[in-house]
């Protein structure tokens, strides 16, 4: 693959060429904290931000949108059809997508692209995006990805790697799509690097202190592994807030309802959590999963148990590590992951560890 040099003299101007063709989206600062947005005419990506408190999927999945409108108003010749809302298929760029957030991206492409059906509110944005990632030199504490087939110099998912060399960018072209947009900011300066990507991925990975087995999860029965005795002991401090679900990059679950406010109506798609007491409330008023207990379970059955089985990918986790910083309750994963993957064996873990 080709690798670019970008002085950063060159990067403000070259973001200005790009904006000719792109709606340019990166982090930028929000309170206390870094979020992915558009970025204004003369603004830059702040890629100092070690990471953004909740990952950039609302891009392709947006936290509430509108799938549907329709009329109720029967003087309408068009009333009670339901009309599909444009999707936004023009060209944007991500900047400074971390490696982890892009390989959960497709990780989730999985659920909303299958054989059976197409999502075109979630395709359509996904594929006129162009994701520049943002290698991890300095990954937070909180981060396991290199135990989850992922890492801070990943490229699955992305179409251009850079990597910051102080004042410069060193850019791994990756796709065509990268290649172009490369080109259109004027980043032409083509460079023989073939040791750098090796020795900082090498150093930036020897960071990573957190480190979990995952060999067993597949193997492991699966009924008995839902019958194990430790699962109200991981529930016990739960308060069902679910915070670790949106601030995680690959989970996908949502609900979908009518709104109606006069004769407008429109159906609207937005962000749901398997934390949530009638998250699987029937329209009987069955709730199968009627307790913490059995929420918690499911949460960590389907990341580490049904998706590995279903999908024979890893688990359904790149190792960002949000979870663990933002539980208020500190319910960790690794922690789950390592009762799970030890279950049946002569091996323990202990939760207080």
């Amino acid at each position: 693959m080709k690798t670019i040099k970008i002085d950063k003299t060159q990067w403000a101007a070259g973001l200005d060429r790009l904006r000719e063709s792109y709606r340019l989206i990166g982090p930028a600062p929000e309170k206390n904290y870094h979020v992915f947005k558009s970025l204004e005419t003369g603004q830059k990506p702040d890629l100092n931000c070690q990471n953004t408190r909740l990952s950039p999927k609302a891009l392709v999945f947006p936290q509430s949108e509108p799938m549907m409108t329709f009329t109720l108003d029967e003087k309408q010749p068009d009333h009670h059809i339901m009309k599909a809302v444009a999707t936004d298929d023009a060209p944007r760029a991500v900047l400074g997508i971390r490696p982890c957030d892009a390989k959960a991206l497709k990780l989730v492409h999985l659920n909303f692209d299958t054989p059976e059906y197409k999502d075109p509110y979630w395709l359509v944005p996904y594929l006129a995006t162009t994701f520049v990632g943002l290698a991890c030199d300095q990954p937070c504490s909180a981060c396991f990805c290199t135990s989850t087939d992922c890492g801070p110099y990943h490229e699955t998912g992305l179409d251009v790697l850079l990597s910051d060399g102080g004042d410069h960018f060193v850019a791994k072209v990756l796709t065509e799509k990268g290649e172009s947009l490369l080109t259109a900011g004027g980043w032409t300066q083509a460079i023989d690097a073939p040791d750098i990507w090796s020795i900082r991925r090498q150093a930036a990975e020897a960071a990573i202190v957190t480190h979990l087995e995952t060999d067993r999860l597949g193997q492991i029965d699966l009924l008995a592994l839902h019958g194990a005795d430790f699962w109200e002991d991981i529930a016990f401090a739960c308060i069902n807030c679910g915070a670790c679900t949106y601030v995680c990059p690959t989970c996908w679950c949502f609900d979908i309802q009518d709104q109606v406010h006069g004769t407008a109506g429109k159906r609207m798609r937005q962000w749901d959590s398997c934390m949530f007491p009638i998250f699987t409330v029937h329209t009987t008023g069955h709730n199968p999963r009627d307790s913490k207990t059995q929420r918690v379970r499911q949460r960590f059955m389907h990341k580490l148990k049904y998706f590995v089985e279903k999908y024979d990918q890893g688990i359904m986790c790149v190792g960002c590590g949000r979870c663990v910083r933002y539980c208020p309750v500190n319910i960790d994963i690794r922690k789950v992951c390592g009762l799970m993957n030890s279950f049946g064996s002569d091996q323990s873990c202990d939760m207080q560890a």
